[in-house]
């Protein structure tokens, strides 16, 4: 059968009997006929000419015999695409739980804890030249809200390392829709970020001023292609650098290549996870929230609602608000000069508009969530205001802003949207469960962080699939509903390894930051009150795993293991059986 299948790859068809069509059989050798003797004789049938089928045949009666699927059982084709993932070759772990029916938590992945983030530098990491040593100074000016110009000082801090220059704190954008003001230090904790990356490369508030007094021509300004990698910046930056002593790269937003080696992976996350951390009226305002969120409940959802009018209007999707909306968003999509004509209806059907308020919280009871759950809503305005937010209050009342949290103590932030932006930032990277609604820039960070430390629950909607799904709601029941809602969102609940390594926006799927946990620990069986061994799981051991996690790993494992065996509910429950959610 293996020798069957692999002559069935390399032949581009399908084999339907038997393969020894390449030896005449008069010329066949002795042992070659001894052999096919045996196995005729073994298998109880005779081999026969091959005849070969091409994959585009074979390929279109698939495609018809799942057509008739789901014409006659009702089921979507895609579904069988999560099916066909079980093929793929799985992580130990998830073959730990493999009972059919097994139930899901929809507040924690049962396999977080086996991974953690790990961001050290390696072996072979030179470690920061001196300032007076480099090649330069390197401005950087970057671009968009918050999270985008956040991406871009990541990235920055990369590319001072690969020009083994020293950068100048990067210069926050002032002039984009939201108009804030804020500098760096208004924001970030300067002297904070300028020591933590003291090892990785130099870092200055400013070019120096005999520097500066030496220069025959001011700095030389440059824009660099979108996700350059390394090669383009020493061949094309470098040179202008060494000439000129100081170059400013502007509107500097994903600049830098997705694929670089893993020292350089390693360094962003040293950057954007740790280096970066905010002021200290920032950070104290943004875990009072969360302290009064945790003092009403146990456990809370934080969803990033992104409906605000610049969202909408630069999705250019409709929500049916009729000639009004249609005019504002159109006004209001005419400050980006360069975004395409499209239709909303095509947009929809690509998944490519958020969801509304009232969808998101559809999304969030189907998926298993109670009316009595408390929610921390991260938004600006919301396009529609109130009328428009109605509709998930009535399914979630215990429904919280930063607004209603904070009340006068907001009041020095509210003039600052990047500020107002960081503290969402906060509440939301503390929540149990974080649910996006677009795959914005706060989106993908906040994702990635989350993987990082620990994958926190991180549900992204599927909004290709759930946007048809949306609207036929009407035309089935609550389970049926349900169930389809579930469907939909099998591989988009922040699961480990939901994408394979490499692949998806790295600052969203850190992949070279996140590494597995020892394989070898023993559970003690407590009702047979013997220390016996439960499971030893194969898994390659990271170096100094023991000096890393020593005891308190053991502990962790020990309490997942007791978690998952025991006889507690769970949220979701499948009519299908699922190894978790992973998407290819």
């Amino acid at each position: 059968m293996g020798v069957a299948s692999k002559a069935w790859r390399y032949s581009g068809g399908l084999v339907l009997n038997n393969l020894d069509f390449s030896i005449p059989q008069q010329q066949k050798p002795k042992q070659h006929s001894e052999k096919l003797h045996f196995y005729n004789c073994f298998l109880g049938w005779k081999w026969r000419p091959t005849v070969a089928v091409p994959w585009t045949v074979v390929c279109g009666l698939m495609l018809f015999a799942v057509g008739l699927i789901s014409l006659f059982t009702g089921h979507v084709a895609s579904d069988l695409e999560w099916y066909s993932q079980r093929l793929v070759k799985r992580t130990w772990y998830y073959k730990l739980g493999r009972g059919s029916h097994a139930p899901i938590d929809i507040w924690q992945s049962k396999f977080s804890n086996f991974y953690y983030g790990c961001s050290e530098r390696g072996p072979h990491f030179a470690p920061a030249v001196h300032e007076r040593l480099s090649n330069g100074y390197l401005l950087i000016a970057t671009s968009g809200g918050l999270n985008q110009q956040r991406t871009g000082i990541t990235d920055a801090v990369v590319v001072a390392r690969i020009l083994n220059a020293t950068l100048v704190v990067p210069e926050l954008d002032h002039h984009s829709y939201w108009k804030d003001e804020s500098d760096f230090f208004d924001i970030f904790d300067v002297h904070w970020f300028i020591s933590y990356l003291a090892k990785d490369v130099p870092v200055v508030k400013k070019v120096p001023e005999k520097v500066m007094k030496s220069m025959e021509k001011p700095p030389y300004t440059m824009r660099v292609p979108r996700k350059s990698d390394s090669e383009y910046y020493v061949e094309q930056v470098l040179p202008i650098l060494l000439r000129r002593r100081v170059v400013q790269l502007t509107k500097f937003d994903y600049r830098l290549s997705n694929d670089l080696d893993e020292d350089l992976q390693k360094l962003r996350c040293r950057v954007n996870y740790h280096a970066l951390r905010f002021t200290k009226p920032i950070r104290n305002l943004g875990q009072r929230l969360v302290t009064r969120m945790r003092k009403m409940a146990k456990r809370f959802i934080a969803v990033h609602l992104r409906f605000e009018p610049d969202m909408l209007a630069f999705s250019g999707c409709y929500y049916g608000g009729g000639d009004k909306e249609r005019f504002e968003l159109r006004e209001i999509r005419k400050r980006w000069e360069t975004l395409p004509e499209i239709t909303p209806e095509e947009e929809r059907m690509r998944g490519k508009c958020p969801l509304t308020p009232h969808e998101v919280g559809l999304l969030l009871r189907a998926l298993g969530f109670e009316n009595n759950t408390y929610l921390y809503v991260a938004s600006g305005e919301i396009y529609g205001g109130e009328e428009t937010l109605r509709p998930l209050r009535q399914l979630f009342p215990n429904f919280y802003t930063k607004e209603m949290l904070a009340g006068e103590e907001l009041k020095p932030f509210l003039p600052f949207s990047s500020r107002m932006a960081a503290i969402d930032y906060i509440v939301c990277d503390e929540s149990d469960v974080f649910v996006t609604n677009n795959n914005g820039n706060m989106a993908k960070v906040l994702a990635g962080r989350r993987r990082y430390m620990g994958h926190k629950r991180t549900i992204r909607p599927n909004a290709k699939r759930l946007s048809a799904l949306f609207t036929a709601r009407n035309k089935m029941d609550w389970s049926t509903f349900a169930r389809k809602v579930k469907s939909c969102q099998r591989g988009f609940m922040g699961e480990p390894e939901e994408i394979k390594p490499g692949r998806g926006e790295f600052h969203e799927y850190p992949a070279s930051c996140i590494c597995q946990k020892p394989s070898k620990y023993y559970v003690v069986n407590k009702n047979k009150g013997d220390q016996k061994v439960i499971k030893v799981l194969n898994v390659s051991e990271p170096e100094s795993s023991n000096k890393i996690f020593g005891n308190e790993h053991e502990k962790s494992l020990l309490k997942w293991k007791n978690r998952t065996t025991s006889n507690e509910p769970v949220p979701i429950t499948e009519d299908v059986d699922h190894d978790d959610f992973l998407s290819d």
